[in-house]
């Protein structure tokens, strides 16, 4: 029986181990208040607590369980969008940094979660991007030409080497050995209770009602209290009712995932090494992972996202398609069907890159908004975007994920 509206990472863990946060009452004061407990703000609590600045941080609902329980899982070496694409909009140098940012935090990250010994199943998983029809072949390898012309690492994967790794025919692949597969859920749950060691407050079930500012603080209005604090961080994913005015920056989508019931032995021998994940170039792309090397999860279907009354019978008609989609890749796993059909929210802008940092209308705020690409890696790349900005030492990359990257 298929599982739908919820995802593995979270419906399996034990609940007699999930951590309880207390709700925030009364009047506190920090230096920094963090909006939002899924994995940007919990990586965003922990860079502030390690780095020594006092923080606290606020979760609407439970710690881990929105969008971040909802995620694919992996943390991806490249943003998601094709460098051309980003290049047009933004011009070659500006590209070139952001894919050289977004590839060091997938390093960085994976070597954090690694150093502080978080257990959340984390392994070396890079991926590859396929193309299959002559349109894709061609386009795929500009964007491989053009990626080296500026010095970013691009492997080329011929027909033999798609079929040894995904036991796919394929004409061409872009490789990245960067990347990482992991349960999101228990990352965001180990950088929380990380945060917490470093002496971050944490609190749940604390909706924020009102945030309100003057000439050098922030008082954040919860349902329980107040908090007054230097800086606010919102790392809510997409403008909140709070902040409507910056909604129009944004395109509100909903991404599908679907998880299959175990694949038979037989079966996962004719798929390849089933090492690396696999990232198709259609718009918007499908990423195909193995879970406990057992298990297919496919994301994609994306569109734009259905009002609340009709999200149940969306999930299940979209878990469909993308068994389908499965099926027409892998013929052989037909017939298998999906333990887990889910769906998760986020907001895309116009190149497909997150807005990192300061808005001009907010003196005391840092956002983290529109991460599309469905991988974990602008959860870190953020953290330290929004540290450095605090601490005064940003980098020359970090303008570029700036609200105000397209008035230059």
């Amino acid at each position: 029986m298929t599982t739908y509206g919820q995802s593995p990472w979270v419906d399996n863990y034990p609940p007699s181990r999930v951590p309880a946060y207390p709700r925030q009452r009364g009047a506190a004061e920090t230096s920094v208040a963090v909006v939002g407990g899924g994995l940007t703000g919990c990586a965003t609590a922990y860079a502030f607590a390690a780095a020594g600045v006092d923080v606290m941080l606020v979760e609407e609902g439970r710690i881990g369980r929105g969008s971040t329980g909802s995620a694919a899982g992996w943390i991806a070496g490249d943003p998601g969008v094709g460098f051309m694409d980003v290049e047009k909009i933004l011009g070659r140098r500006i590209a070139r940094e952001m894919f050289r940012a977004w590839r060091r935090a997938a390093l960085d990250f994976s070597a954090l979660l690694r150093r502080i010994d978080i257990k959340c199943s984390l392994h070396a998983a890079g991926a590859a991007t396929v193309a299959f029809s002559p349109e894709e072949m061609t386009r795929l390898k500009h964007d491989l030409k053009v990626r080296r012309e500026v010095g970013l690492n691009a492997a080329v994967l011929n027909p033999r080497a798609i079929r040894s790794e995904f036991g796919l025919d394929a004409g061409a692949a872009i490789g990245d050995k960067a990347g990482a597969a992991l349960d999101p859920y228990r990352a965001c749950l180990g950088l929380a209770a990380a945060a917490r060691d470093r002496g971050a407050r944490l609190f749940e079930r604390t909706p924020v009602r009102r945030i309100t500012f003057g000439r050098r603080n922030v008082d954040v209005f919860t349902a329980g209290g107040t908090i007054h604090a230097a800086r606010v961080v919102i790392a809510t994913g997409v403008p909140t009712p709070l902040f409507k005015t910056l909604a129009r920056h944004f395109w509100f989508r909903t991404a599908y995932l679907a998880l299959t019931a175990p694949v038979p032995a037989k079966i996962r021998h004719l798929m390849g090494t089933r090492a690396s994940i696999l990232r198709d170039s259609a718009a918007p792309p499908h990423t195909v992972r193995w879970v406990h090397d057992e298990r297919l999860l496919m994301t994609g279907a994306d569109a734009l996202s259905v009002p609340l009354h009709k999200r149940d019978r969306t999930i299940v008609q979209r878990t469909g398609q993308l068994m389908y989609e499965l099926s027409t890749l892998y013929p052989d796993v037909s017939g298998i069907q999906p333990e887990y059909g889910w769906d998760a929210a986020y907001g895309r802008t116009n190149d497909g890159l997150p807005f990192i940092g300061p808005h001009r209308n907010y003196p005391h705020h840092l956002f983290a908004f529109g991460d599309s690409s469905t991988s974990a890696t602008g959860a870190y790349l953020a953290s330290r975007i929004l540290l450095r900005h605090h601490l005064g030492k940003s980098d020359s990359a970090d303008e570029h994920f700036a609200f105000t990257r397209y008035e230059r």
